[in-house]
C-alpha cells in the first residue's frame, strides 16, 4: 500500500470543501481528465462520480464510489478505471495547530494492476499521489488565503525553485511538528491522551455510524505519517 503525507496551510474544513465538490475531482486527481456526472449526495457513502481517465483521444469512462465518509476527517473511495483496474483510496485529514496533515493511501484491489509487483506499484502510486496532494494544496489553501500563512503557490512563486518550497510541506515538516509538541507529564502518558484528530482506520472507527460505511477499509496496519517511500 502506498502512503503520502503533506502539511497544508489551511483547516480540515478547507480541505473537505474541495473534496466535497465532485466537479473539482479532475483538478486534483492525477489521471482524471473530465467529469461527466456527480451524484447529488456526494460525498456521502454510496455516492458516485462519473468521470473519464486518460488523455484525449484515448479516454476511458468509469466511476468512483464513496465507501466511507466522516466530515472533515476521512474519505474512502473505490476508484475505477477499467480495463486498468480498481483501487481503494483513503484520504485522512487531521488538525495540527492551525494547519492540516493530509494523508493519502492507495492500493490496487482489482484488475491488471494487481499483477504488477507490489514494490513497483507502490513506487508508482507514491510518485503520482505526491502530485495529487500538491494539487489539493493549491485548491484548499487558495480557499483559505487571508487567514493562513503563505500558501504553497505563494511560497513557490517567491522561491528560486519549486522543489525547495514544496519540500517544506512534506514528511520532514510532520516530524518537526511532532518533535515540537510538549512531552506528556508524569500523570499523563501518550496512551492516556490519544490524538483527538486521529482516525483509527484499522478499527473502522466511524463517528457517523454504520450508515456511512459500505465496505471495510484495508486491514493492513498503518506505519504512521512519516512512512518512507517504498523502495523501487
Amino acid at each position: 500500500m502506498s502512503r503520502n503525507v503533506r502539511v497544508l496551510q489551511c483547516t480540515p474544513e478547507d480541505v473537505f470543501e474541495v473534496l466535497a465538490d465532485g466537479w473539482l475531482y479532475p483538478s486534483w486527481v492525477v489521471g482524471a481528465s473530465r467529469m461527466r456526472e456527480v451524484d447529488e449526495t456526494w460525498p456521502m457513502a454510496g455516492a458516485e462520480l462519473h468521470h473519464s481517465v486518460g488523455v484525449w483521444p484515448v479516454l476511458i469512462d468509469d466511476k468512483t464510489v464513496v465507501e466511507q465518509f466522516v466530515p472533515s476527517r476521512l474519505l474512502v473511495m473505490r476508484a475505477r478505471g477499467w480495463p486498468l483496474g480498481e483501487a481503494r483510496v483513503t484520504i485522512e485529514v487531521k488538525l495540527r495547530d492551525d494547519r492540516s496533515i493530509v494523508r493519502i493511501q492507495e492500493e490496487a484491489t482489482a484488475g491488471p494492476a494487481r499483477l504488477v509487483p507490489r514494490q513497483i506499484m507502490d513506487a508508482l502510486l507514491y510518485w503520482r499521489n505526491a502530485e495529487t496532494l500538491h494539487r489539493l494544496a493549491y485548491l484548499a489553501e487558495g480557499r483559505a488565503q487571508g487567514r493562513t500563512p503563505l500558501s504553497t503557490a505563494q511560497r513557490e512563486m517567491a522561491s528560486d525553485t519549486a522543489g525547495s518550497a514544496d519540500g517544506a510541506d512534506t514528511v520532514d515538516s510532520v516530524e518537526q511538528m511532532d518533535a515540537a509538541r510538549p512531552a506528556p507529564t508524569d500523570d499523563q502518558t501518550p496512551a492516556d491522551s490519544p490524538d483527538a484528530g486521529r482516525i483509527d482506520i484499522e478499527a473502522n472507527e466511524n463517528p457517523l455510524g454504520a450508515a456511512s460505511l459500505t465496505t471495510p477499509v484495508s486491514d493492513e496496519r498503518d506505519q504512521g505519517d512519516d512512512a518512507a517511500p517504498p523502495a523501487s
